[in-house]
């Protein structure tokens, strides 16, 4: 017998029979039939609830919109209230736990420890290459290769900045420091 339970559209069969010809679970008949009717009973309470918090979702509107709340504050409020609900999810939370468990872990430690010495390593490495390149262009300057580089930049930049760059005196300038 085919049964409707009230405003739900949920329907079910009494031969507890499933498309392949077997019970559902090796369930008897009744069993079946039982928990159909149970299951068609918790929709329609489903059905139910679900139309009351409409009903309160509405009140809840009209009451912000005659305090002035507008419909922005009313998303602020609920994302801050979606991001509580996620904070305190259990995903969340199982995620957050293993995140701590992994930064407290020896293995991250002595990654963390090895990527910190490499950084301090390097970092020496670098201004040891800056102090040796300082060290020797100090070196350098007063030779006459290095006067005349010194000249020509200079000359340009006093160039320049008495002109307007255009197109030539710039090819001009490059002309003398790249010579072809």
């Amino acid at each position: 017998a085919v049964m409707n339970r009230g405003s739900s559209s949920t329907y079910f069969h009494s031969s507890g029979i499933t498309g392949n010809g077997h019970s559902p679970g090796g369930l008897s008949d009744e069993d079946v039939d039982s928990l159909r009717f149970e299951l068609a009973k918790i929709e329609d309470e489903i059905h139910t609830l679900r139309q009351a918090l409409l009903t309160k979702e509405r009140y809840a509107s009209e009451i912000r919109r005659q305090l002035g709340l507008g419909p922005l504050g009313n998303i602020k409020q609920n994302l801050t209230k979606g991001w509580q609900d996620v904070q305190t999810s259990a995903p969340y939370l199982t995620a957050a736990a293993t995140l701590d468990d992994i930064s407290h872990s020896s293995v991250y430690v002595r990654t963390r420890e090895s990527l910190s010495q490499a950084g301090q390593v390097t970092s020496a490495a670098l201004s040891s290459m800056g102090v040796a390149i300082t060290r020797r262009l100090g070196e350098m300057r007063p030779s006459s290769t290095f006067r005349s580089f010194e000249e020509m930049v200079g000359n340009m930049k006093v160039g320049v900045s008495r002109q307007q760059i255009t197109q030539p005196t710039l090819s001009l300038c490059i002309d003398r420091l790249v010579p072809i």
